[in-house]
Order: C-alpha cells, then structure tokens, then sequence
C-alpha cells in the first residue's frame, strides 16, 4: 500500500523548472499558471470524479427499484427472482464502488493535495527572492511571508474543492434531473428551477463574500507583519519603554482584523438562511408532485422513494455545496490580496542571455553616474572615479554624501539612472547579478546573520569550504575563540551553535566577526568595506585591523568608514559632498590641501568623523 500511495504523490514534482516570468495579477490567470505539471492529471481527477457522482445517483436511484421489486413480489419467491441481481449489486457495492472512490481521493489527494501547496509557495518564494533589496525595505517582512504561506493552501484547497465539491456536485445534479425526468418531466422541472435560484443566490453572496475575504485577509496581514516587526525589534521596544505603545500599535491592526472578520461571518449568517429557505423549496417542490403523481397512479412507489432520496440527499448536499462555493470566492480574496505582492516585476534583472563576469584584473570605474532614486535631487549627481586594480580607496563624507548609493550601485542593488558602472570593462547592468556579487566581498556595518548554525553562517561565504578552511577564516576574524565558548538554548555548543535571528543570540562585536570571517572565506578579488570594525571594541579592532589590511593584498578595495584612523593608510581617499567627488588623493595631500578633508579630520573626536 505505501508503494500505491507513492507512485500517486510523485506523479507530480512541485520543483521542477518552471517559467520564472513575473506571476498574472488576476485570480484565474494564475491559478492556469500554476496548472501545467497538473494538467495531464486533472482530467483524470475530473473522470473519476463524474464515476462516483453516477455511482452515488444510481445507488439511490436504484434502492426505488429494490422497493418496487419487494412491493411486487412474495417474500417467500423474492430471492429466488432476483437474488442474482441483487448479489451482483452488492459485489458493486462493496468492490467496484469503493475502487472508483479511492482512485479519485488518490488523485485528489495524493497527486493533488500533497504537491500543490508546496509548489505555490516555493514558486513565490522564489520570485520574492529575486526582488531588490528596496522592495524588502517598504513592505513588512512579516506581511509578506504571510501572503507567501496563504498563497499555497488557498490555491490548493480551492482546486480540491472544485474537483471535490462543484464538479461532484454538478455531476450529481445532471444525473439526478436525467433520472427524475425519465420517470416524468414533472419531477425534473422543480429541480432545474431551484437549481437556477441556487445558483443566483450563492453567486450574488459569493461576490460579496469575496470581497470581505480579501479585506480580511489584508488585515490578518496587517496583524502579521507588525507583530512580527516588533518581534523583531524587540531590544528597541524595551529599551525605549514602548510596550504600551506596541500593544496600540498591533491592537488598533487586530480591531480592523476583528470589524472586517465580523462583516465576513455576518455574510456566513445571511448566506445561512438563504440556504435553508431554498433547501426547504426543494424538498417541497420535489416531493409534492411526487406524491400528487403517485395519487394518480402516474409513478410507483419506489420512485417516489427514490426522488425523495435523491431530494433529501441534495438537500444535505446543498448546505455543503454552497460552503464549498463561498470557500472558493474567500479563497479568491485570499488569492488576490497576495497576488499584490507576488505579481509585482522585479525591478532589477537580468539583460536576456547576460553573461557571467569575467573578473581580470578587478578595476572599477564609474563613468558619469547619476542616481536620484527618482526624486530629481539627492544620491549621486555626475560621478566619474575610477579606481586602479588593486588599489585600497577609502571612501569619506558626511551622511547623504552618497558613499553608500555609490556601493548599492556597484553591487546593483539598484539601476543607476544615468551613467554607466564598469568592472574590468564590463557594464555591471549587462553581466548576471549572482555572478557579480559572487565577485564582491562586501562587510556592512549591521551584518545580520541567519537562524542558524554558526557554521552555517561561516560557510554561506563559500559553501563549498573545507572545515580547516573556515576554522582558518574565523580565527582570522578574531571570532574562533569566543565560538568554541558558545551554546544555544538546545544544548548545541561550539560552531555548532544558533545564533538567533538576525544573529541577536551574538553580541554585535560577536556577529560583526562572524560577518568578517564568512567574507574572508569568500575570498572575493573585490572588498567592499562599509564601517566594517565600527561595532567592535578598541583591542579586537586593533587585532582585525591588521587581519583586514593581509585580507586586502591583491584585491580592489573600497572602504567606507566616519572614523577617519581606520582609512588614513589607504592609497587614496576620496571625499563625497552633496553626491559629488569633490577631493580625490593620499591621506598626507588631502591634510595638506587643507579642504574638506582636513577638515574632517581636525574636527573628528578621538577618530570619530562628526555628522556636521
């Protein structure tokens, strides 16, 4: 049995390549898009499906049959009559039925159930993986995961149910006005007129139910993502003493998740009624002719029986049905309101067919590069500086002088608006973005690390590393001998060891050197350094000061830094003011020049570069 169950779920791979186009913006659009490894399946779900519907029809329809046998018969002369249909009905019953119904649940939820979810939520983890970093920077973190998650049981449970719920019942609905109208018209006719009304009615609460689904679900989404905000910031929340103030923040979201939640079940109430009032026409309007026909002599009673069976079936059926239906429009809502942040382009790309790069020597030259984050003002204004291979650049000013546009630029963390930015003569907007990171080291200021093992972290800069080789890097970094020393709450010790989210279980001299040392592992030709030491003491800056001026033999290297001490031994600074190069050269001419720089550097306490 476990070999049946697993032919059945790998019959489809919900990893498989797919087409990594920008996903529709409309429901139906992209429930087709995440159709193609299941077509070929679906038309055997929907088979199976239209058997067991008949099966189900058939088996009532046919207990009229047994009454009208036993209402026509001696009992002493019934099985011996039809004792050999009947037992060929119960072979059907108990062998052929059972077969057809558990071939479609296989389909249904082995082959269905058990892939689609997944498959939704890593195809969209996949394109949010591909957004810049600024679409992350203007969207909770929280919200969006949240939108991912719902995505694949929306998606899934709304397939299911149009296989298990409306195309079952459609089915059924057919076969039962076939049968009826084959004892007289007059028993089908009530049934296709309520059967119109119940589709009107369901339609008309069901738009509306969509709507109040895809509120709702923007506000669980809400709730989500500043939850997870203050999570995440918790450190700040209790050191400014804002615990009331969070509690505000996240119980005015729950009110308008809870209003919005309220006018969706008040629908459900609505949607109740309407239900019971139409389920109480049916079973009126079917057995009444039934009844009044079998006065007349006009049908039997095992068909009476049989249209109240198949009535009061459809009655049960009904209240299912119309739930199923108003799931699918929540489901649509819930489809909808994520699709708000799946189907947004990704605003840097790859050119098509875009080269590797190919590093040589490793010069960097920025010619003519404007960037104004499309406010016309601000970034970068006309910035030309090429930098030599192998030449250590620090980079200085003031806050807003541009340095970290200049480096977001290099790494194409964004487009330059104007202007072209150049590695070894090679535009970095017509090369693939992985390989030119790959080609850059870079260490930030707030080098967050991930939830997992201190290892783990160490290796993301070259995965493929030996373990000698990334000992090597973090005793390098200063860091090996405070990890030997570590241990998370689950008992793991030494490299071994978890370091929280965003590292917070580290201090952040702890995670600046565990940052230090996974770039040092990667062992990239060009280093970027952004206020690389700034997080840690005096004594261990000391010590990785030198580690970092070994790490910058043969490579490019740009470093940003407010303290002016760690960058004065660079072969040349430059100063950026209001987005422009204004003084380029060695530490010594810039002091003797006695302009921005020198000036800098009279003003700075105790190596610190003042914002003013």
């Amino acid at each position: 049995m476990f070999r049946i169950f697993r032919y059945f779920e790998n019959l489809v791979d919900p990893f498989a390549p797919h087409d990594p186009a920008t996903p529709p913006a409309t429901v139906w659009a992209y429930l087709l898009s995440q159709y193609g490894n299941f077509r070929r399946w679906m038309v055997w779900m929907a088979l199976t499906g239209v058997v067991v519907a008949l099966i189900e029809t058939g088996l009532i329809f046919y207990t009229g049959r047994v009454i009208d046998l036993m209402d026509g018969a001696e009992p002493s002369a019934f099985w011996g009559r039809h004792g050999l249909e009947l037992a060929l009905a119960a072979f059907f019953v108990v062998a052929l039925r059972p077969f057809a119904i558990v071939l479609n649940h296989f389909f249904l939820e082995q082959t269905l159930s058990s892939n689609m979810q997944d498959q939704v939520r890593w195809r969209a983890h996949r394109h949010m993986l591909g957004q810049s970093s600024g679409f992350f920077q203007n969207d909770f973190a929280g919200r969006l995961s949240n939108r991912v998650m719902q995505l694949g049981p929306a998606v899934e449970d709304s397939t299911y149910m149009a296989f298990e719920g409306i195309w079952y019942a459609l089915t059924y609905v057919i076969a039962a006005t076939v049968l009826l109208g084959q004892v007289t018209p007059w028993l089908a006719l009530p049934l296709l007129i309520w059967l119109a009304f119940y589709i009107a009615y369901t339609r008309w609460v069901a738009i509306r139910v969509a709507t109040a689904s895809e509120k709702w679900s923007d506000a669980r989404s809400l709730v989500t993502g500043r939850v997870v905000d203050a999570y995440a910031n918790i450190e700040s929340v209790k050191l400014f003493s804002q615990g009331a103030r969070e509690e505000d923040y996240v119980r005015s979201a729950m009110r308008r998740h809870r209003l919005r939640f309220q006018r969706f079940l008040r629908l459900m109430t609505e949607l109740s009624f309407g239900q019971n009032v139409l389920n109480g026409l049916l079973i009126v309007g079917v057995l009444a002719p039934a009844l009044w026909l079998w006065t007349l002599g006009r049908v039997s009673v095992g068909e009476v029986a049989a249209a109240s069976a198949l009535t009061i079936r459809l009655n049960g059926m009904s209240g299912w049905i119309m739930w199923v239906t108003i799931r699918l429009f929540e489901h649509a809502g819930v489809i909808r309101e994520g699709l708000r942040s799946l189907s947004v382009p990704h605003e840097i790309t790859d050119a098509p067919g875009a080269p590797a790069l190919r590093i040589g020597r490793g010069e960097i030259v920025f010619d003519d590069v404007s960037h104004h984050y499309g406010k016309g003002v601000g970034g970068l204004d006309h910035v030309s500086l090429t930098i030599p291979p192998g030449q250590k650049v620090g980079l200085v000013g003031r806050s807003g002088a541009g340095k970290s546009s200049l480096v977001n630029l290099l790494l194409r963390f964004r487009d330059a608006e104007a202007g072209r930015i150049l590695i070894d003569g090679q535009n970095v907007a017509e090369v693939t973005q992985d390989s030119l990171r790959a080609a850059i080291g870079m260490v930030s200021q707030d080098s967050s690390l991930l939830h997992r093992s201190v290892r783990a972290n160490i290796l993301y800069g070259r995965p493929g590393a030996s373990e000698e080789d990334m000992i090597a890097a973090a005793r390098r970094a200063e860091a090996h001998d405070f990890i030997l020393e570590l241990e998370d709450p689950r008992g793991r010790t030494g490299y071994e060891a978890h370091v929280g989210e965003r590292g917070v279980k580290l201090s952040g001299g702890q995670r600046q050197r565990v940052a230090i040392a996974r770039v040092m592992l990667k062992d990239a030709p060009i280093l970027v350094l952004d206020e690389a030491t700034s997080a840690l003491d005096s004594e261990v800056e000391a010590a990785i000061q030198n580690t970092l001026y070994g790490m910058m033999e043969g490579k490019t290297v740009i470093a940003i830094a407010h303290r002016l001490s760690t960058i004065a031994r660079m072969d040349r600074i430059v100063v950026l003011d209001q987005g422009r190069v204004v003084e380029d050269g060695p530490h010594q001419a810039l002091i003797a020049q006695g302009g921005i720089y020198a000036g800098l550097w009279d003003r700075q306490s105790g190596g610190f570069l003042a914002e003013t």
